[in-house]
């Protein structure tokens, strides 16, 4: 069985291919042939060793992958042979609210990951696909689209029908955010340096756009598309560059959902404008495997179709990780294993 191993802090180059023998299932376990792994962000701040966690060891990283079944443990009741299944993020975070516990390890952080031919994992760390899917529609569910769900719908305060939601950026978070706003009858603003990204935005949808190139202070482009009142949700991946803005940009009573911190952590936001509008921040990290089989059936009821920009060979893995690290782009970057 073939698998990538990397060690954090090498980089891009340090992506290697290994050949690892096949073990026996556990109590609990089953083996999962991948068909297709999804890139996101953070597994570049993997190889580059700036995530928040770190390992000595080498680890097979990405933690979004979707395969068949291949064989099942002693123990095992909720998958059988011949299932279509997708990995979750957090392997023991199966639902409720999160706690040390439940997020302990994280797939390609600190603990090996799925870009491999197959992979053992628990069956509670599993969740079916619905038939709608496709493996690699599926393979960009457990980080991007629970994200974006989480901070939509789980995280912030009842949205509705109606609401507005400002996503930042054309990146698989944004991009599956905004298929799913959509869907659910969401008004959606988002923004992007690309005016040929926010044209694809368009026909996915957007009701407004704002290229932050031309206008660098695009929150008060969004007060006025909103005819001031702000977005009632602000998906902010962009971190102190990009944090107080989103505050800006957000209604009275609305939420600033953290993702994450394309320009870095830190930053410092003025307390008085949380309180005198009554907003809410709330840090975002994934979310639970009842996340993901909520998201993957909205998708597919919805006949959400998850935006794929390329998708690349398993022998061309180090090209896909350049590809997303070019940051050219828009929605998400596959590896198909199978071929």
């Amino acid at each position: 069985m073939r698998a990538y191993q990397i060690l954090p802090g090498e980089n891009i180059d340090g992506l290697r291919c290994v050949n690892f023998p096949e073990r026996e299932l556990a109590l609990g376990e089953v083996r999962v042939r991948v068909h297709a792994v999804s890139l996101n962000y953070r597994d570049l701040m993997v190889a580059s060793g700036n995530y928040l966690v770190n390992v000595d060891d080498p680890i097979i990283p990405c933690s979004d992958g979707a395969g068949e079944v291949l064989a099942v443990g002693h123990g095992v009741t909720r998958l059988q042979v011949g299932d279509r299944v997708a990995a979750s993020f957090f392997p023991y975070w199966q639902d409720g609210r999160t706690s040390p516990t439940k997020i302990r390890h994280a797939l390609g952080g600190d603990i090996d990951g799925m870009l491999a031919e197959e992979v053992v994992l628990h069956e509670d760390a599993l969740a079916k696909i619905p038939p709608q899917l496709s493996y690699v529609e599926a393979s960009t569910m457990p980080c991007a689209g629970v994200t974006a769900w989480n901070a939509i719908f789980e995280s912030s305060n009842a949205i509705k029908p109606g609401d507005t939601v400002l996503l930042l950026g054309t990146g698989g978070v944004s991009v599956l955010g905004l298929q799913l706003a959509k869907a659910a009858g969401l008004r959606t603003i988002i923004t992007s340096s690309s005016d040929e990204k926010l044209q694809r935005a368009r026909e996915l949808g957007a009701h407004h756009t704002i290229n932050y190139r031309t206008i660098p202070e695009w929150q008060e482009e969004v007060l006025r598309a909103t005819h001031g009142a702000g977005a009632d949700v602000v998906l902010e991946v962009g971190g102190q560059g990009t944090v107080n803005r989103s505050v800006a940009s957000c209604a009275m009573g609305g939420s600033v959902a953290i993702i994450g911190g394309v320009s870095g952590f830190g930053g410092e936001v003025n307390p008085a404008t949380l309180l005198a509008g009554a907003k809410r921040m709330v840090g975002i990290f994934v979310g639970s495997r009842r996340m993901l089989e909520q998201v993957m059936s909205f998708a597919a009821t919805s006949g959400i179709k998850p935006v794929v920009d390329r998708v690349f060979g398993f022998d061309e893995a180090k090209e896909a990780y350049r590809y997303m690290e070019s940051g050219s782009h828009f929605g998400k970057v596959v590896i198909s294993v199978t071929g």
